[in-house]
């Protein structure tokens, strides 16, 4: 049995520190070292998870490349089971521009998968019945699933994702709104409709992220709760993984038994936490239990 099962979401960062974002036009520009990391969203999740004492498995697609191999070690390091599947296209990738203040655009290479599903839906779902919360990100190859992953689930096990910065428009997102108990969504996209879009996602609960400025809870009853921000610890340096920290915040609170309030207050201490730590890889103990 393991705490938190991630669904996807592996990948490798090629992080970029740059004077200024936006980056001002030139033909080039001498920055600090270029460094590869294990990144994406699936990976910050589980990471931060896993740094807060929780028993993470991860199960996704990897190339057999050598970011894969990259990721495959940092998982190993942080004592992260995966269980994985070869993808042919190989290993996804961004680009995370970071400017000096910490904050970061990401370009990200998806790798679509392509062909069958790489996980037999009988084996995903003995995975999901090992857990004791489920976490999926939004990969293509989860589509075609995610009907196994529903039906799987035992009584009193949660479901939740991150639909990222969606504009509550884009029909790639909804299968995955439509399955989750819990959907993470950034509000830089949707301004000032964030409360009609958790409208329509009732009764699931909707937690709308805003970096600096917070986060609101939607329960799904009609109500919302704000949540103010968290003072960083430390020094920021990388805000890059801090909304997958706030989600694995959000889900360690949870399985504490916290409300979904007092979880969000924890969550936001863990990605001001997660601000302060360059890179993925975070330490034992990123932050105490509130």
């Amino acid at each position: 049995m393991v705490d938190l099962l991630v669904i996807g979401g592996l990948g490798v960062d090629v992080r970029v520190r740059v004077p200024a974002l936006p980056l001002p036009a030139a033909d080039s520009h001498t920055v600090e070292p270029i460094e590869l990391r294990i990144g994406n969203t699936g990976a910050g999740v589980a990471l931060a998870g896993r740094a807060l004492g929780l028993r993470v498995r991860v199960v996704d697609t990897l190339g057999a490349d050598v970011p894969g191999d990259l990721v495959r070690m940092a998982l190993a390091r942080a004592g992260v089971p995966a269980v994985l599947a070869e993808d042919p296209g190989g290993t996804r990738r961004s680009v995370s521009l970071v400017d000096p203040g910490g904050r970061r655009t990401s370009l990200y290479d998806p790798r679509p998968w392509r062909g069958g599903t790489p996980f037999a839906p009988t084996e995903l779902a003995g995975l999901v019945r090992d857990a004791r919360h489920v976490h999926i990100s939004i990969m293509d190859w989860t589509l075609p699933l995610l009907p196994a992953v529903r039906a799987a689930l035992p009584a009193g096990v949660a479901l939740s994702t991150d639909l990222h910065d969606w504009d509550g428009a884009n029909p790639y997102h909804r299968p995955f709104a439509d399955i989750a108990d819990l959907v993470l969504v950034s509000g830089v996209r949707l301004a000032d409709r964030a409360a009609a879009l958790a409208g329509t996602l009732a009764p699931r609960t909707v937690v709308v992220t805003r970096g600096a400025d917070g986060s609101e809870l939607y329960p799904g009853d009609g109500t919302a709760v704000p949540v103010p921000p968290a003072a960083p610890p430390g020094p920021v340096v990388d805000s890059n993984g801090a909304g997958d920290a706030f989600a694995a915040g959000l889900i360690a609170g949870r399985l504490r038994g916290e409300s979904l309030a007092e979880a969000a207050r924890y969550a936001a201490r863990v990605a001001a936490a997660a601000c302060t730590h360059d890179g993925m890889e975070y330490p034992p103990g990123l932050l105490p239990a509130s």
